[in-house]
């Protein structure tokens, strides 16, 4: 199987040209008995997309083609799109390499491919929910294969938390102030930008122990920023941690020490 140079990682309508035979719709075209199963993305996890730049994910699935198909008509590879379907939505990401296949029978082929989601792919407005699905075609007459729906995927924004602990040293029952910020990738605008009104929690770790317990909750502001105070009490780490939403993955930002004297 061989890739055409115009299949790349994609958007708009996921640039179905790129994926269909010149004479796809010919009269007498028929289907190419291909379909795709066992579609796995990212190894489960959610794809996390940065500000600027791009993330490299891979995608597991099986082929399954027809006795009088063979493996050497047809070209199957898989998509993630944003959308109810691969032909009418208008985001999308498809390999732009070859993906790589064994056989495990004389039907059925075992694949693996690498995608990359660039920041220019998106905005802010999709990030989400989209789901997985594959494109079987051949250089004959016959019409491409979209198979829908194969599992959803989870495509975010990614989040950054910071936080500063002060004073350092402090007094054992003086107040201590604990600020950070909470951002997120703004893929419109090409930067991070504060994540508002978002519950996160401040969390201590006492010298010596390896577990965070929450002192309280507080909201972030209209900007990202995170602002309260708490009683020194013994040595130890202060941290912000932030459960992530649907179009936001989970952070939790280093620990900040503050010695109690």
């Amino acid at each position: 199987m061989r890739i055409r140079a115009t299949v790349a990682a994609v958007s708009g309508a996921l640039a179905l040209s790129a994926f269909v035979a010149p004479a796809a719709h010919a009269a007498g075209s028929t289907s190419l008995d291909v379909t795709f199963s066992n579609m796995k993305v990212n190894g489960g996890k959610a794809i996390v997309v940065p500000a600027t730049g791009s993330v490299k994910f891979t995608i597991t699935y099986k082929v399954t083609h027809a006795a009088d198909v063979k493996t050497s008509d047809y070209y199957a590879i898989p998509v993630i799109y944003h959308g109810t379907t691969i032909k009418s939505s208008e985001y999308g990401v498809a390999p732009s390499a070859d993906p790589t296949c064994t056989d495990t029978s004389s039907t059925v082929q075992s694949c693996k491919a690498t995608l990359s989601a660039s920041r220019a792919d998106m905005v802010n407005s999709i990030a989400g929910t989209w789901q997985s699905g594959g494109i079987a075609f051949a250089e004959s007459d016959d019409e491409p294969t979209f198979t829908d729906n194969l599992g959803k995927v989870s495509v975010q924004r990614l989040s950054k938390l910071t936080v500063n602990a002060t004073p350092e040293p402090v007094k054992k029952g003086k107040t201590i102030t604990v600020t950070g910020s909470l951002t997120r990738a703004n893929w419109d605008a090409k930067k991070y930008s504060g994540y508002a009104s978002q519950s996160v929690k401040l969390q201590f770790r006492k010298k010596g122990s390896s577990t965070y317990t929450t002192l309280k909750t507080i909201k972030s502001s209209s900007t990202g920023a995170l602002k309260t105070t708490t009683t020194a009490t013994v040595d130890g780490y202060y941290r912000y941690s932030f459960a992530g939403t649907a179009t936001t993955p989970a952070v939790s930002a280093t620990g900040d020490y503050v010695d109690v004297q």
